[in-house]
């Protein structure tokens, strides 16, 4: 299944099969993955504890978590500047989604999310990487048609 752009999943309503209730969403940092599990009944996130590792081990315990939560499908912040272009760490975030996606099998949904830890701070995060993974999953079914 094709993920939809960033920028759709900003400005239109996603196309998200009915069956796809469960979700993890990721906040990809090369020390740090902030997660957060959410549903599309409630329409809310809640933030888990944050991944501190990188490589092999953040995918060892990605694979851990998605026993624990058997989401249906995962969510990928992806950072832009705030004019919309990309930079280093919009590559990093894609080929996240793509490792995510070959590795696991499930739909990979990317949201831009810009200025998703700046919230996350602004609103006094004690872990602002598991706070902005529930702000990115959040905005994510938010735009679910």
């Amino acid at each position: 299944m094709p993920s939809p752009s960033p920028v759709e999943s900003q400005n239109a309503a996603v196309q998200v099969p009915a069956r796809c209730q469960r979700f993890l969403a990721f906040d990809y940092g090369l020390k740090r993955t902030g997660v957060a599990s959410g549903n599309r009944l409630t329409g809310s996130a809640t933030p888990q504890s944050t991944i501190a590792a990188a490589g092999d081990a953040r995918l060892a315990e990605i694979a851990m978590r998605l026993k624990t939560w058997e989401p249906d499908a995962l969510v990928v912040g992806v950072p832009y500047h705030p004019d919309g272009a990309a930079h280093e760490n919009t590559a990093r975030a894609l080929k996240f989604a793509r490792q995510l996606r070959g590795r696991f099998g499930l739909p990979v949904y990317e949201v831009d999310e810009r200025y998703s830890t700046t919230e996350a701070l602004a609103q006094g995060a004690k872990d602002a990487d598991a706070a902005s993974a529930c702000i990115i999953l959040e905005q994510f079914l938010r735009s679910l048609s």
